[in-house]
This record gives C-alpha cells, structure tokens and sequence, in this order.
C-alpha cells in the first residue's frame, strides 16, 4: 500500500495558489485546507450581523469585513477568512497586501458543523495571540445560541452565552449591541431539520 507524503507549502506558495483557486483555503503551519461551503442560514447570518455593525459604525472609526479579507496570524503561521471582523481605526495590511490584514478587535464566527469544535477551540486559541483581539463571538445556525468571549485582563476573558430571542448582546471593546432577533431574521431553522433528516436517511 502506497503512503502519501504529506506536502507542506511556504506561505508564498499558499497566496500564489489562493489567487488562482476557484474555492478559498486556509493556511496553517505549512498545510492547506479547503473551506467547508457555507449554507443559506450561515450566509444569512453573516450578513445580518456585518449590516448592523456597518450600518451603526457608518459615522465611527471602525471597519467592518467579511470572508473576501483575509487574517494573517504570524505567531501561529496562519491564514484563514473570518466571517466577519471588526478594526479599529485603519487596517493594518500584511506585507502591504490589500486583502490581509492584520488588526481585528472583533471576531465573528458563524458556525459550520465541520468547523465548530475547531472554531471553538484552536481556532480561539491562535486569535488570542493578536494583539488588538478583545472579543470573539461564536454563532449556532442550527439554534438560537451564540457564544461571548471578552477579553477583561492579559490572559483572561470572561464569557456570556444568549438563547432568547429578546436578548441583546452588548459588545464591550466597541460600541455597538444587537438583538438575537435581528441576528437570527430571516433565518430557516426548519432547514436546518429537513437536512438533518436528509443525512440520517443518507447513512
């Protein structure tokens, strides 16, 4: 039986890859990953949040992006595509590169089943070494739940989670809240149970 070497690439290699592909990739220590596809609900939820963020940061010095800008990590040797991000002031770019930066104050990440457990754990993990980095929001699309890390001191976060659809989560490194309501409209949950269903009668 044949063994595959596993290849691992510079990052050189990585972005020059990435402009050609047709899909985006992360970059991790030398390997390359492919993204998981997004649904509609996790779409949707995106958007609803960056609108908000955009529409109350219209007149403020803070930036909002989304999955096209990419994060470059240097302590962790990564690049990956945040759903969306928040920068105070102006972004810093990674070698003068106008589609990777380097500053995120707020992390938003709208979760994937293949990528939860990851986002929730090494993922944290690697945006904690970014300086600016204060908060970090994880976003169910199967229920209403999200995730809160505030960062209240050097090494220590304190951490909230809402499930009501009454509730607002208040940020506390920016000056913005948002209902669960709104971060959840237009959202299909009933979705969310016919591909479950789908993929129990697949097996």
């Amino acid at each position: 039986m044949q063994v595959t070497e596993k290849r691992f690439y510079s990052p050189e290699e990585y972005l020059a890859l990435e402009e050609a592909a047709d899909y985006k990739s992360e970059y991790i220590d030398g390997e390359i990953i492919p993204m998981a596809g997004g649904s509609t609900n996790h779409n949707q939820i995106a958007l609803n949040f960056s609108t908000e963020l955009n529409f109350t940061f219209k007149k403020l010095d803070y930036r909002v992006f989304m999955i096209d800008v990419r994060l470059w990590i240097p302590k962790r040797r990564i690049y990956t595509y945040p759903d969306v991000m928040v920068v105070a002031g102006e972004p810093e770019y990674y070698n003068d590169r106008t589609d990777t930066i380097t500053n995120p104050r707020v992390i938003i990440e709208v979760l994937s089943p293949s990528t939860k457990k990851y986002d929730r754990s090494k993922k944290f993990e690697a945006y904690r070494t970014i300086p600016p980095f204060e908060e970090y929001l994880l976003i169910d699309t199967t229920r209403r739940y999200i995730e809160h890390f505030s960062k209240t001191d050097n090494k220590r976060w304190s951490f909230r989670d809402y499930d009501e659809s009454d509730e607002a989560i208040a940020l506390s490194s920016v000056s913005f809240e948002i209902s669960l309501a709104d971060i959840y409209n237009k959202v299909n949950f009933e979705q969310v149970d016919a591909e479950s269903a789908l993929e129990v009668g697949e097996s």
